[in-house]
C-alpha cells in the first residue's frame, strides 16, 4: 500500500470518528433535554403529591400559617420581652392574686320561648318548725333552668266542613225554597295528597338547611311509625315547588336584576336520568346572590345541565352593573353592560397551595411566600376600611390598595421569567397574569368587595347537603332541588326560619290568586320578616 492509500484510509477514518462524535454529541444532548424534562416532570408530581397530602392531612383553613413568624413579628416579640423584662427589674416581684373571671354565658334563647316551671315545695309536715312547731313561711326561692327538647310530634289534621239546611218544615218542603250551605276549608297544597303545609316544609328544611338527605327521613319516619316513602316526599317537593314557589323566585330575580351590584358561582350537580346525557355525566347548579350593600338579600339558583358560556349571559339579561366570580371563563363573555370584578382570594389561595409545596428552609425568600405576602398586605388594608362607607372606601382604596397593586404587578412581572410555567409557582402567576383586568376592576366602586367569598360562603351549603344526597334522579328534582335552596338560602340571609317561612308560604299560597302582585309580594321572605317581627 503507497502513501496515497494511507492517506485516504486515515482520512476515511477521521471522518467516520467525526461522524461517529457527532451522533454521540446528539445524542447527548438528547439525553440532557429528556433529563431536564424528567426532572420537569418528577418536580411536577413533587408538588402535585405534597399538595395533596396538605389538602388530605393538613388544616384546611386559609388563614396565614407560614409568615407569622417573619421578621417583623420577631421584632415585635423582641421589643414587647424587653419592655417586659425592664419592667420586672423596675419593680418589686410582688406574688398577686388574680381572681378567675367568670366564663360569660354564651348560650342564647328566644324571648318568646315557652316556659314550664317545676316548683319542688315542701311536704306539710317539713312546713313545721323543729322546735316550737309553728308554721314557716316562705323567705325566697332558688332557681334553675334546663334546655329542654320534645323530638317531632306528627298527626293528622282533619278537616269536617259542615253543611246545613234550613230546619223550618214549610220553607224545606218547597223544591225551590230548598237551601244547602257548606263550610268551606281551605284549599290543600297539593290535592289529592295528604301532605300538609308543615310537612312539606318540614322535608324541605330538613333537606336543604339540614343536609338530611330523602332516604334517612324515610328511616326517620319509619321509626315513628309513619310509612312515609322517599319517592312520595320527593313528590311533594317537585309538585309544590312547580305550583307555588315559581312565581317568587321571579319576583325575587327581578329584584336581583336591578341591583348593581351581584355575586356568581356554580357547582356541579349529577342527575341520574337526563335527557341526552350519562349518568355519570354532570350538571350545574348556578348561583347568584346581592351583595353586602343591597337591604333586601337574595338568592337564586338555577340546574343547567351543562356550563357553556350562554348560561350566566341568558340568566342576566337586562342586568346592568358589576358582578363578582371566580376565574372562570365564561363570566368574562358576558355583554360590555356587565364588568366582571376579579377574586383576591382566588388569588391568594394559587400563592397558598404553591407555598405549601416548598421546603422549610427555602420557604422565607421564596416566590410563593412573596406572593402570598403580597395577598395578606391587600386584605389586612382591606380589613382597616370595612367600616367605611362606599364613597370612603373608594377614595381609601385608590390611596391604599392601588399602589400596592401596581407593584405587586410589576414584581409579578419579573418573577415569570424565572419560573417554571408548569410548576404550582408559575401557575399562580399565570392566572393571575390573566385575570389583572378583572381583579383590578375592585378600585372602581367602594361597593364592591376584594373576594367572592360571598357566593362561596352562599353556596357552601349546598355542596356539604350533595355529600349526603349525592345526585337528583330526575331533571324536575334538579329544579326542585335550585328552587327550595333558592328560598331557604334568602329566608337564611334575611333572619327568618326557614321552615316557618316555607309553612306560611305553603299555607298562604293556595288560598290567593298568584297572579296578583300584591299576594306575590307578601309572600317574599323580606315581607314575611316584617310580618312575623313587627
Amino acid at each position: 500500500m503507497n502513501l496515497h492509500d494511507e492517506n485516504n484510509l486515515l482520512k476515511d477514518e477521521i471522518l467516520t470518528l467525526q461522524n461517529m462524535v457527532f451522533k454521540l454529541t446528539n445524542r447527548v444532548e438528547e439525553l440532557e433535554k429528556c433529563a431536564k424534562e424528567s426532572n420537569i416532570l418528577i418536580s411536577y408530581y413533587e408538588e402535585q403529591f405534597k399538595l395533596s397530602q396538605k389538602k388530605k392531612y393538613g388544616i384546611s383553613s386559609e388563614k396565614s400559617a407560614y409568615d407569622q413568624l417573619s421578621i417583623a413579628s420577631m421584632d415585635r416579640l423582641k421589643d414587647i420581652e424587653y419592655t417586659a423584662s425592664n419592667a420586672l427589674l423596675s419593680s418589686e416581684l410582688v406574688e398577686v392574686h388574680h381572681r378567675k373571671k367568670k366564663r360569660p354565658r354564651v348560650e342564647s334563647f328566644p324571648k318568646d320561648i315557652a316556659v314550664e316551671e317545676v316548683v319542688c315545695e315542701l311536704s306539710e309536715s317539713e312546713q313545721s318548725c323543729p322546735d316550737c312547731g309553728s308554721e314557716m313561711v316562705n323567705i325566697g326561692n332558688e332557681c334553675r333552668e334546663e334546655l329542654v327538647v320534645i323530638p317531632a310530634k306528627t298527626m293528622l289534621r282533619r278537616y269536617m266542613a259542615r253543611t246545613y239546611a234550613c230546619a223550618y218544615e214549610e220553607c224545606g218542603s218547597l223544591p225551590e225554597r230548598t237551601h244547602i250551605k257548606k263550610a268551606q276549608w281551605p284549599n290543600p297544597v297539593i290535592k289529592g295528597s295528604f301532605a300538609s303545609p308543615e310537612s312539606i316544609a318540614y322535608t324541605a328544611h330538613q333537606k336543604f338547611a339540614m343536609g338530611v338527605p330523602l332516604y334517612r327521613q324515610e328511616q326517620e319516619w319509619k321509626r315513628q311509625g309513619v310509612l312515609l316513602s322517599r319517592q312520595t316526599m320527593a313528590n311533594w317537593l317537585i309538585r309544590s315547588s312547580n305550583d307555588w314557589l315559581e312565581p317568587i323566585l321571579v319576583e325575587l330575580k327581578r329584584r336581583l336584576l336591578k341591583c348593581k351590584v351581584a355575586h356568581a358561582d356554580e357547582t356541579s350537580l349529577q342527575v341520574l336520568r337526563e335527557a341526552g346525557k350519562s349518568p355519570q355525566s354532570k350538571g350545574y347548579l348556578w348561583c347568584y346572590r346581592t351583595s353586602g350593600d343591597a337591604t333586601e338579600p337574595i338568592v337564586l339558583a338555577e340546574y343547567i345541565p351543562d356550563r357553556k358560556h350562554r348560561n350566566p349571559a341568558i340568566f342576566l339579561e337586562g342586568y346592568n352593573g358589576y358582578l363578582h366570580t371566580d376565574g372562570y371563563d365564561a363570566y368574562h363573555k358576558l355583554p360590555k353592560e356587565i364588568i366582571v370584578v376579579g377574586c383576591w382570594a382566588h388569588v391568594r389561595r394559587k400563592w397558598d397551595d404553591a407555598l405549601k409545596t416548598v421546603g422549610i428552609k427555602y420557604r422565607e425568600n421564596s416566590t410563593a411566600m412573596i406572593g402570598k405576602r403580597y395577598c395578606d398586605k391587600l386584605f389586612t388594608v382591606e380589613r382597616e376600611i370595612s367600616e367605611f362607607d362606599a364613597t370612603q372606601r373608594y377614595v381609601a382604596r385608590l390611596k391604599n390598595l392601588k399602589p400596592l397593586m401596581d407593584e405587586f404587578f410589576a414584581w409579578l412581572a419579573d418573577a415569570e421569567i424565572l419560573v417554571l410555567p408548569k410548576s404550582l409557582t408559575g401557575k399562580a402567576i399565570a392566572y393571575m397574569s390573566s385575570q389583572q383586568q378583572y381583579l383590578k376592576n375592585v378600585l372602581l366602586d367602594g361597593r364592591l368587595e376584594l373576594s367572592n367569598n360571598r357566593a362561596e360562603r352562599t353556596i357552601k351549603p349546598f355542596v356539604i347537603s350533595r355529600k349526603n344526597f349525592l345526585f337528583a334522579n330526575t331533571t324536575a328534582g334538579a329544579n326542585a332541588t335550585a328552587t327550595f335552596f333558592s328560598l331557604v338560602e334568602t329566608a337564611k340571609e334575611t333572619g327568618v326560619n326557614p321552615y316557618e317561612y316555607l309553612t306560611y308560604v305553603f299555607k298562604t299560597a293556595p288560598n290567593v290568586d298568584m297572579n296578583d302582585p300584591v299576594n306575590i309580594e307578601a309572600l317574599l321572605p323580606h315581607s314575611y320578616k316584617n310580618l312575623r317581627y313587627s
